[in-house]
């Protein structure tokens, strides 16, 4: 145990290193971009997203599972929240509602990967196109408007600007991040997710339920892409029926560049934290400096690739 918690501490300075260094690159490359607030307030008001479902897929992962599903979940409950909401015009309602389906939808995909003995992987590739059927089925593909919801007090609660120029949305995806790390080191389930990932047959033999860790992880990542749509379509104040499908990528990409290996038992909620938000700024970084979109994929893949390699290469020297 010494020896893994060495690794992760590793880790965890290796993908904080790399955060410096892209920063420094980015403001050497464009420092009239990168020395100025604005950017750094824009990555607070987006980053936040794909940060709360990565901090939450880090779970599933380390369970030694994966769900691909999230980012039609996602879009399923912005539509929920935005039908309920203007059939009621209550908010509590229409986030209860949207979360409960969220919960809903995760706990579907933990109970047919349990009791089925379906691999993740497949199941939730299918669930993904499911839930974002169900979703151009029902929206009609058109989009509706959030604005009525500027006059509730929980819009300011969830996207306003503290301040006048803070993002309430950071403030949420830190709190989510704090009680995930809190859940992960310092609570008993925390050490059944990392038991049930490094070797289920000895999870069990040791008294852990795994199903039940399984079915819980999944149930909570419906929950949390839930509350991104939430906040995703308050940020535009529009509900878009795509919603959640640019996701996919960054979220995973974030969680592997963290540290957090995709065979599962190893993994970091900090790392994952700092993989967010370098996935979160190398496209406006790569713009910033001058070079085309284009770019923004190679330099994607060339830093993961080299992340994961190094993560790799540290856990065998541990």
């Amino acid at each position: 145990m010494a020896r893994l918690r060495t690794a992760e501490h590793r880790s965890q300075i290796s993908v904080l290193l790399v955060l410096f260094v892209i920063i420094a690159l980015f403001m050497i490359g464009s420092p009239k971009t990168f020395l100025s607030s604005d950017i750094y307030a824009a990555f607070m008001s987006t980053i936040p997203f794909s940060m709360i479902m990565a901090l939450s897929l880090t779970l599933i992962v380390i369970s030694g599972e994966m769900d691909l599903s999230f980012p039609s979940i996602m879009g399923f409950c912005g539509y929920v929240f935005t039908h309920v909401f203007h059939a009621t015009g209550s908010f509590p309602l229409a986030l209860l509602s949207c979360i409960l389906v969220g919960l809903g939808a995760g706990f579907l995909n933990g109970l047919l990967i349990v009791k089925l003995r379906l691999p993740s992987l497949v199941l939730t590739i299918g669930t993904q196109f499911f839930w974002y059927g169900v979703t151009q089925v029902l929206s009609g593909g058109l989009g509706k408007t959030l604005v009525p919801t500027k006059a509730s007090t929980l819009y300011y609660l969830f996207v306003g600007r503290i301040g006048g120029r803070f993002p309430a949305q950071i403030l949420w995806a830190i709190l989510i991040g704090f009680i995930i790390w809190l859940v992960l080191n310092r609570h008993r389930f925390g050490a059944h997710i990392y038991f049930t990932g490094d070797n289920p047959a000895s999870a069990r033999v040791m008294g852990v339920n795994v199903d039940r860790v399984k079915m819980i992880v999944f149930t909570q990542m419906g929950g949390f892409a839930a509350f991104a749509g939430v906040l995703a379509s308050l940020e535009v104040l529009y509900f878009w029926p795509t919603l959640g499908q640019g996701y996919l990528l960054k979220t995973i990409a974030a969680v592997f560049l963290g540290g957090t290996p995709v065979e599962g038992g190893v993994g970091t909620v900090f790392g994952t934290f700092i993989g967010a938000i370098i996935i979160g700024i190398l496209e406006a970084g790569i713009i910033a400096m001058g070079m085309t979109g284009f770019w923004t994929q190679l330099v994607y893949g060339l830093i993961i690739v080299v992340s994961i390699a190094i993560h790799s290469a540290l856990r065998r020297r541990t």
